[in-house]
């Protein structure tokens, strides 16, 4: 029987990223994954529908060019299945760059279902490994609600949509979360006319309020329809999808896509299924990513601490360095949240309303700066949008960023590095930025929070 150091189960970015760091520790690793390398992120979220994205901003820009003296006819049409080939190409690429990496390092790869049969050894395709430490990385999988006509063959997952061959004529979206709106954003350029159908009172209701609220503007002139507070109770499917929702509304829609987030997959617990600890259906691991069996880890969505890839990304870092002998802790505080629609959508730290429920309103200041008094914004043609920074008042500590605009995911990089490292409020301001930039917004919010912006109107 194979012995290992480690062992991990699933080969998404937790996964693989444990896998590597493990072997650059000097252990000798196996790692399991029952279909492809890359996991969810690679294979059916992050990059695909970033593809997608990048083919409404190229329609966006089209659409801009006689503003900019182009003479073009800004007349298009998406063929669908080319747009799933270039998606797929991409993938490709992608996931044979992880399982290069895999190799390049010693790691072994076995393909299939694993399941644990004891704290030390898991079994794969009717074979027995063992292990000294086991990381679990199963990922998660699409969730869905118990409503009467959700297995129609027109509803569809955040999976199945991103293989759609052919663009729907109305698209009906149950979920506005980052799912739903990166693919209603996208689908709506594409020229389908999307529907939101959202629960909460607001799209993107995890995010700050003001981010919602633009976005939710953005999509009106965008033509996309939103309901917010808003329950579906049927599907009903002759002909087309009629979704039933609370309130009397109905909305007809071509396919029906449910986005109403993720659960964790938790086929690889096996026999230890009822003896690891769980919450929520999720695996609880505590903040050097061990579950309740000493040997045996958890990290990335099967934890359901952050369910984004950078934040796997780190859990499974550190799930390998503790398992190899050492002792780190994953600290997940300021993980930045990115939604990449048109404008995009970035924040990192506490939202304006947590932040005046932890430290009270009056001990709080926000300053804002909209791009649209922002050069280089002004210059490219995206002057929608705006930073947004929360400041504690007595040491101009900053508590949270929030961007919505174009770049938006790219600049909260600095803004987390602001927060990470404690810089205050007045220091930020002080950071010399190149001119022209659109990270210059972010040292203008920062002085606009101490109300010496020099190129905003003096507050009254």
């Amino acid at each position: 029987m194979d012995s290992y150091d480690i062992a991990v189960i699933g080969g998404g970015p937790a996964g693989y990223v444990a896998a590597i760091k493990g072997a650059q520790l000097g252990g000798r690793i196996v790692l399991f994954e029952k279909d492809t390398v890359g996991g969810t992120c690679l294979n059916r979220g992050c990059i695909p529908t970033k593809t997608f994205l990048k083919g409404a901003e190229i329609i966006h820009t089209i659409q801009m060019a006689g503003k900019y003296g182009i003479k073009n006819d800004s007349s298009f049409s998406v063929d669908m299945a080319k747009a799933v080939e270039n998606k797929n190409q991409v993938v490709k690429q992608l996931t044979s760059g992880v399982a290069g990496l895999l190799k390049s390092n010693a790691v072994d790869v076995v393909y299939g279902e694993a399941e644990l049969v004891d704290e030390h050894t898991i079994e794969c395709q009717n074979k027995l490994y063992k292990a000294e430490n086991i990381i679990l990385c199963g990922g998660s999988k699409t969730s869905k609600i118990p409503i009467p006509g959700i297995e129609s063959a027109d509803v569809l997952t955040s999976d199945d949509i991103l293989d759609m061959k052919e663009l729907p004529e109305k698209l009906a979206i149950i979920g506005g979360g980052v799912i739903g709106c990166e693919i209603g954003a996208a689908l709506a350029y594409y020229g389908s006319k999307v529907t939101i159908i959202e629960a909460e009172n607001r799209i993107l209701p995890f995010m700050d309020r003001e981010l919602s609220a633009a976005l939710e503007e953005t999509f009106k002139k965008l033509g996309i329809q939103m309901y917010t507070s808003t329950k579906v109770e049927a599907i009903q499917s002759e002909k087309g999808c009629r979704v039933m929702c609370s309130g009397g509304k109905t909305v007809e829609a071509d396919k029906v896509l449910i986005s109403i987030g993720r659960t964790s997959d938790l086929q690889c617990l096996g026999a230890l299924r009822k003896k690891l600890q769980q919450e929520r259906n999720f695996v609880i691991a505590d903040e050097y990513m061990r579950t309740n069996i000493p040997n045996i880890y958890a990290a990335g969505d099967i934890t359901g601490k952050s369910m984004l890839a950078h934040s796997a990304f780190k859990m499974g870092e550190a799930a390998a360095k503790n398992a190899m002998g050492g002792s780190e802790k994953c600290l997940l505080k300021t993980v930045p949240s990115c939604v990449y629609t048109l404008p995009e959508c970035a924040s990192v730290g506490l939202s304006e309303e947590k932040a005046e429920e932890i430290y009270g309103k009056s001990e709080i200041t926000v300053g804002r700066f909209p791009f649209r008094a922002n050069g280089r914004s002004l210059a490219s043609g995206t002057t929608e949008g705006f930073v947004k920074v929360i400041v504690q008042k007595t040491y101009n500590e900053i508590l949270g960023i929030h961007i919505f605009g174009a770049n938006a995911a790219e600049m909260i990089s600095e803004a987390t590095n602001l927060i990470c490292t404690e810089i205050p409020a007045d220091e930020a301001a002080e950071i010399v930025h190149a001119h022209p930039t659109f990270s210059e917004a972010l040292m203008e919010a920062c002085a606009d929070a101490l109300n010496m912006s020099i190129h905003l109107p003096k507050k009254k």
